[in-house]
């Protein structure tokens, strides 16, 4: 028995597995990202920063986003307003310091504006005031994806400026656009040395997108798609039209609903099939509101669904035995070469007072004992670190 079959038998590991220690490379030839669900800056959680929207809201029962600040100090205590830039990432500073990714993408979910074009029929509506930009320059956000169901919540003006805002911060954007054509593009994020990034966002209808915001020849809006050949093809088509010979591609779908563990079929066949067929990395998938099962296919990472990261749910009942309040850091280390995963580090956390937390040790636990029952059926569990953290382990 050679060394590795050793080490994983006396771990109790299946042999063929792959460990939290990744392939001997020199570091500059890692190529590490960080990636994590939903980032919710607007509504309760744009009340608190230095420069608040107006807290008009139309939802069915509440009329005020200051309501949602409520909410969350009603379970968890007060709540300080006017807060520095950096406040609500909390202690995700600390972990994002330690691992120093070369790129940061999220989904951002809130429209950055001061339009009041709230969509009309719409029963929720997220925005941030642009002169609170300075949260996500604070986390050094590199890439928001944007096709999901709320940046269009005020409106196409809405979204025209938070395309503004986002850009003059000099943070990249993907998934939304003035028109069909910049909503296709994926984001060119160059890290020297290692390789060139592409990020594709797209979404889905089942995720609460609705068919009116999908751009046009003419019209601005998201990248919409559809779970099928058809759509398979057309982000096929995206990324030969962009893709170079040594770039790494990642595409942020916004997909399915908010709740509930079970990866549709229809998903995991998508998944695949841009891997195979779309000449894809990277699958970063979100909507979900909990984290789901994490999947390695023939070597690339899928992430189905990756948990709420930050948002203004705090007080909110009803979905508890889904602990939306925990979420992770994903940290995945790609060989710059071909995208394949060497190694996927996750940072536990929890979102308490609109402020990202490391998790405690009962939500570790959850989380740890969720990671390993749902990855189950797809080949993957994850185990403690000496640091706190989880490693990803796949068969």
């Amino acid at each position: 028995m050679d060394r590795r079959r050793f080490l994983y038998a006396v771990a109790g590991l299946p042999v063929g597995c792959f460990l939290a220690a990744r392939p001997q490379v020199q570091e500059n030839a890692v190529l590490t990202l960080f990636l994590c669900g939903d980032v919710m800056t607007g509504r309760g959680i744009d009340q608190i920063l230095p420069h608040p929207s107006r807290p008009d809201l139309f939802e069915p029962y509440v009329r005020s986003a200051l309501a949602y600040v409520a909410l969350a100090e009603e379970v968890s205590g007060p709540i300080p307003r006017g807060v520095d830039p950096t406040y609500v990432w909390g202690q995700a500073l600390e972990a994002m310091a330690k691992v120093k990714p070369d790129l940061r993408i999220v989904n951002l979910e809130t429209a950055v504006t001061v339009s009041d074009d709230a969509w009309p029929g719409k029963g929720i509506h997220y925005r941030m005031h642009p002169h609170n930009v300075s949260v996500l320059k604070a986390f050094g956000i590199d890439c928001c994806a944007l096709a999901n169901n709320h940046v269009l919540d005020w409106g196409r003006r809405g979204l025209l400026e938070t395309l503004d805002v986002l850009h003059r911060a000099g943070i990249a954007t993907a998934g939304a656009g003035r028109d069909a054509v910049e909503a296709y593009k994926p984001a060119v994020l160059p890290v020297p040395g290692k390789a060139r990034v592409l990020v594709f966002a797209c979404g889905t209808e089942d995720s609460g997108i609705l068919p009116a915001w999908a751009a046009g020849p003419t019209q601005s809006g998201v990248n919409l798609i559809e779970l099928s050949e058809s759509g398979l093809a057309a982000v096929a088509e995206q990324v030969r039209a962009a893709k170079r010979p040594g770039d790494i591609v990642v595409v942020s779908v916004h997909w399915g609903g908010n709740w509930g563990f079970a990866i549709p079929s229809a998903q995991r066949w998508f998944a695949h099939a841009l891997i195979d067929r779309a000449q894809v990395d990277l699958v970063h998938g979100h909507s979900s509101h909990h984290v789901k099962g994490i999947e390695v296919y023939r070597g690339k990472l899928i992430l189905y669904g990756c948990g709420d990261f930050l948002n203004d749910y705090e007080g909110i009942a009803g979905y508890e035995a889904y602990r939306g309040d925990l979420g992770l850091m994903y940290f995945p280390a790609l060989d710059p070469q071909n995208g394949r995963l060497l190694s996927l580090r996750l940072v536990p956390t929890r979102a308490k007072k609109f402020q990202v937390s490391y998790a405690p040790e009962e939500g570790v636990e959850w989380l740890v004992e969720t990671l390993n029952r749902e990855g189950k059926g797809l080949g993957t569990w994850v185990v403690h670190q000496p640091d706190g953290s989880l490693a990803l382990v796949w068969s």
